[in-house]
């Protein structure tokens, strides 16, 4: 059954025409939303050119970054036009059958990028808290076969079953306003997809990132302290004074005395940033999915597209949070650009650290 009234939908109309009458309002909502779609393009892109010009950043684990990129880049290209041109004009200028297709591309998309957020944090994992089997266990076969399974067949499946089973548009209420309504394109999902759909899509995959990330710092801090411990213990022994104390075991002592804080500090901002950002931007999207059928489809649609806004601001951070971060990925980019005095001081062996995958905390920003 579904529940909507006449009433909201006049009050909706009313209030959206009256805020964006003006070309001014109008201007300043393009204004505001442009750039999301313009960081996505250009930051996914510059990904995917990074790893297809140099051969050391094609790892297994950029293998998920690239997978990402190419899913953010297409909610940037595929959806966000078409988004954008809705909320400026608030209205639907491209069809009825346009409309569905335009969500089952949202919806397909978004939760491809959610999954690979996840499977990032999969990976990630499985690098830091079991070392010894990483390479068996994220072999590029398995690699393929999770990133064409999970990432990108079973959000199709997802999206496909929400769109054509379990949404409505408001085009399909009402018999005097049809046409009005259509042009509105506003989507709604009835109760026990919309649990569903935001179950799967989000909360599920933003447990297991919280878990993830919580055992890869714990367990990186862990081995922080086994290096502090165990250096302090060498230093301890009745070994010789000459043997134990050169010059070069001080300066690797001095650094190991600073491992710790600096390291744990690092990660804490890390893991903060990389899980702050992703429920912030998805986090009152997913809430407002389930709480509007609830209340009968109230919430006011212009707080739905400031929502589904901010989901999209995520694809336009991924690239900054997952590479852009990354040192090996800046030289890249510092190369790409012939920034020569950054090029002269490379090091190669920064290109062939991104293939390595170290139990420390400085995996959980690679």
């Amino acid at each position: 059954m579904i529940h909507t009234s006449e009433e909201h939908n006049l009050t909706f109309n009313g209030s959206v025409s009256t805020l964006f009458q003006s070309t001014t309002g109008k201007v300043l909502v393009f204004c505001l939303l442009i750039p999301i779609p313009i960081l996505a393009i250009v930051g996914n892109l510059f990904i995917v050119a990074a790893v297809a010009r140099f051969p050391s950043l094609r790892t297994t684990t950029n293998a998920f970054v690239v997978s990402l990129a190419v899913a953010d880049f297409l909610v940037a290209v595929l959806v966000m036009p078409f988004s954008l041109a809705r909320s400026v004009d608030s209205s639907w200028h491209f069809g009825h059958c346009f409309c569905r297709a335009h969500f089952l591309l949202d919806v397909y998309f978004c939760t491809s990028s959610i999954f690979h957020l996840s499977c990032v944090a999969l990976d990630r994992y499985v690098a830091v808290c079991d070392p010894l089997h990483y390479p068996a266990r994220m072999s590029p076969k398995r690699v393929a076969i999770l990133l064409l399974m999970l990432c990108w067949i079973l959000p199709l499946v997802i999206s496909s079953l929400c769109v054509f089973l379990g949404m409505y548009t408001q085009a399909e209420v009402g018999t005097g306003s049809t046409q009005l309504h259509t042009q509105t394109c506003l989507a709604n999902f009835h109760v026990p997809y919309a649990f569903a759909t935001s179950a799967i899509s989000f909360f599920v995959p933003m447990g297991f990132m919280l878990f993830a990330y919580g055992r890869i710092f714990m367990a990186a801090r862990r081995q922080a302290r086994w290096i502090h411990a165990i250096d302090q213990h060498t230093g301890q022994l009745g070994l010789d004074h000459s043997t134990v104390r050169t010059i070069s075991t001080r300066r690797v002592q001095a650094c190991l005395e600073r491992y710790s804080l600096k390291k744990d500090r690092k990660a804490v901002k890390t893991l903060g940033l990389i899980m702050g950002v992703f429920v912030f931007c998805w986090l009152p999207f997913f809430c407002m999915n389930v709480v509007n059928p609830m209340e009968g489809y109230s919430i006011s649609p212009l707080l739905l597209e400031a929502s589904a806004w901010l989901g999209y601001a995520n694809s336009s951070l991924n690239p900054f949070l997952y590479a852009l971060f990354n040192k090996n990925y800046r030289h890249m980019f510092a190369a790409m650009f012939d920034c020569r005095q950054l090029r002269a001081g490379l090091d190669c062996s920064l290109f062939r650290r991104g293939a390595q995958n170290g139990v420390t905390l400085e995996t959980i920003s690679r």
